[in-house]
């Protein structure tokens, strides 16, 4: 990590001063992101000196194949870890020394942790989403969820589902072949036919009781709805991951078709409390990192 406490002892100048720890998020479009605030409030909260730095591949005019370069410039400049959001979450994966069992079953990294010359995957989406789906839908009904999108976040959203007792999840994404290998590796995790892949969204919201959006649309930069509207029904409940804006058009839509919802602020939350502790090895106040979230949206 970028520091330790200083022995009282130390004839340093920064002798007496807190701990200090500086990381950062490498992703594209992400501008917008809470991370920084998240990270620094409760950084602030717990007397140490925190800095959250971005990345944005969008501002850099960069893509993944600039993961190796970043990652480089964060170690040289001493950063305890940086998150890694779209589009980076897989394409991480080749250039780490270590990855958690959690990580590596899920295909994806969010948290990169730089310790002792290493540089250690981890995933906290899986647990910050099934974490803010508890508290905002704690009695949904579970036997056939469709989710769209199977990307990094997808694989994390699509795991979280299945451990929060999802019957069958039926998985749609603009890449069919991507689809396939997560519903794949979901069968081999936690049983034959627990999950399956498809092109035919009609049909598979027809039959579902609630939906999951793990997929950009809806940011800024991806305006619109990944659905038609006409499938959103008030028997179905809608889970977003996107959360800037934390209203998207698609919860917008499925609140005023009578549907239940929920944001992806929870996600958004309790993914920053796990890697907050990862970073530091300190244990952060939950209650008050999804206070500091509330307040600034």
């Amino acid at each position: 990590m970028i520091a330790q406490p200083v022995a009282a002892n130390d004839s340093s100048p920064l002798a007496g001063l807190p701990p200090a720890f500086l990381v950062g998020l490498i992703g594209s479009g992400i501008q917008a992101s809470r991370s920084p605030a998240l990270h620094e409030r409760e950084g602030a909260a717990q007397g140490l000196r925190y800095l959250y730095r971005l990345f944005d591949l969008e501002v850099l005019k960069r893509g993944p194949e600039a993961l190796p370069e970043l990652l480089a410039m964060a170690e040289a400049l001493g950063f305890a870890g940086v998150n890694v959001t779209h589009p980076c979450k897989q394409a991480v994966l080749p250039l780490l020394h270590e990855v958690s069992d959690d990580a590596r079953a899920l295909g994806a990294v969010n948290t990169v942790v730089f310790r002792d010359g290493r540089r250690i995957g981890h995933n906290t989406d899986h647990s910050g989403f099934a974490e803010g789906f508890r508290r905002g839908l704690p009695d949904a009904a579970m036997g056939e969820v469709v989710q769209l999108g199977a990307g990094g976040a997808g694989a994390a959203v699509a795991h979280a589902a299945m451990t929060l007792g999802t019957g069958r999840l039926t998985l749609l994404d603009m890449d069919p072949a991507r689809a396939a290998q997560l519903a794949a590796a979901l069968c081999e995790r936690f049983g034959r036919g627990r999950a399956v892949a498809s092109t035919d969204i009609d049909a598979a919201m027809a039959r579902a009781h609630g939906l999951i959006h793990a997929t950009p649309t809806g940011m800024a930069n991806y305006p619109g709805l990944p659905l038609p509207a006409g499938l959103l029904r008030p028997a179905l409940w809608v889970a977003e991951v996107v959360y800037v804006p934390l209203e998207t058009a698609l919860l917008r839509e499925a609140r005023a078709r009578g549907c239940r919802t929920v944001d992806g602020g929870g996600m958004a939350v309790f993914q920053a409390v796990g890697a907050f502790r990862l970073f530091t090895g300190r244990e952060p106040d939950a209650a008050r990192m999804l206070a500091h979230f509330h307040a600034m949206v």
